[in-house]
């Protein structure tokens, strides 16, 4: 559930692309992810190499829950900036939710070889062999039940990893900086050498994966480089103090309270309740069985000593068939993730007088 937006933009050659790239990573911290990818494009048009644009252009459909657009921008950077760490990292962190382990692992070696300083990448590469021995240790016991070792084993991996499916957000590290001299690519002036130092992230992002937040690698930056202030994906917008919220319409109000009901379950950890909100017909979100989906749920929610999950700026819509459909920003933090924020959005039915989640979503 898409996983620590962290941008840090530094300032270009031309005030105005910077003007408009800064914009662009605000809107994606308050969540006006359209707005932010238009204002990407507007930059793109004008130079359509820029590595700092594109990087955000991959943030932003990767906060949108498209990961297939985001993989393709990721990609293309490689190809083009192949000395970039940062797009490797990305790349594992998009596989490593796709359960794509052994690419995962194959996109983070290949950021510690453009940067062997790059922590972030060892960090997230330590995680991946994780998952991959509790894999292995999982299929020890198919064969073999009664192994001790391998159950000692493999309840040390979970505890890691946070349980037997990725258990993080999708992390993204932060977007390239200005280097003094162009990487010798054509028609590239902007391209980095480095990326900046981050500004640590109130909360992390978008849907689970196994791999800790990016953050971008450390390198000395040129005594004549430009400097500009980070910019922060925060867990949400801002809001005026003196500003309540509007009530819900009384139609609304019950929607909201299966779903607030739902997120403290999940809070407490209290398994069974939790997955009592799931209608009989639920979707599960990668199309597996409804067993081995609770199974997983089970395990990912029993690892964390503790949770919190809150609901944020909530929207709820009624449809003439009689579902309803409810999209906010859902936080999540436990001790052994630091910070998540998504987008998602519960389409919920009324069976028996409760209402029930029956599909489940990440992103817009």
């Amino acid at each position: 559930m898409l996983a620590v937006l962290l941008l840090a933009l530094l300032a270009i050659s031309r005030p105005v692309f910077a003007d408009d790239v800064e914009d662009a990573a605000k809107m994606l911290k308050s969540g006006q992810h359209q707005q932010a990818l238009e204002r990407v494009n507007k930059v793109l048009a004008a130079k359509p190499r820029d590595a700092r644009a594109r990087f955000l252009k991959g943030l932003i459909f990767a906060e949108q829950g498209n990961t297939k657009d985001a993989t393709d921008v990721f990609l293309a950077l490689t190809k083009d900036y192949p000395d970039l760490p940062e797009p490797y990292n990305n790349l594992a962190v998009i596989y490593a939710a796709q359960g794509q382990y052994d690419k995962a692992r194959g996109a983070l070696e290949q950021s510690i070889r453009t940067h062997p300083s790059y922590a972030t990448a060892y960090e997230n590469l330590g995680d991946v062999y994780a998952k991959l021995a509790s894999q292995a240790y999982d299929k020890a016991l198919q064969f073999d039940s009664a192994n001790p070792a391998a159950k000692n084993k493999l309840a040390l991996v979970r505890e890691l990893v946070g349980g037997s499916a990725p258990g993080k957000p999708v992390a993204v590290a932060a977007a390239p900086a200005t280097p003094a001299a162009p990487v010798v690519v054509a028609a590239a002036p902007s391209v980095p050498t480095a990326p900046a130092a981050p500004t640590p992230p109130k909360e992390a992002a978008k849907t689970p994966a196994v791999v800790a937040a990016a953050e971008p690698a450390k390198s000395a930056a040129p005594k004549d480089a430009p400097k500009a202030p980070a910019v922060v994906a925060a867990v949400e917008p801002a809001k005026p103090a003196a500003e309540k919220p509007a009530a819900p319409k009384a139609g609304n109000a019950d929607v909201l309270e299966a779903v607030n009901a739902w997120a403290k379950a999940w809070s407490s950890k209290d398994v069974d309740r939790y997955l009592a909100f799931y209608a009989k017909d639920f979707k599960t979100p990668g199309g597996e069985a409804r067993a081995d989906w609770e199974k997983g749920r089970r395990q990912r929610i029993s690892a964390p000593k503790s949770i919190t999950v809150t609901v944020d700026a909530p929207k709820v819509s009624l449809a003439a068939d009689g579902q309803a459909s409810v999209t906010f920003r859902q936080g999540y933090r436990s001790d052994v993730v630091k910070a998540a924020t998504a987008t998602k959005t519960l389409v919920l039915t009324k069976t028996d007088g409760r209402w029930l989640i029956q599909q489940e979503r990440v992103g817009n």
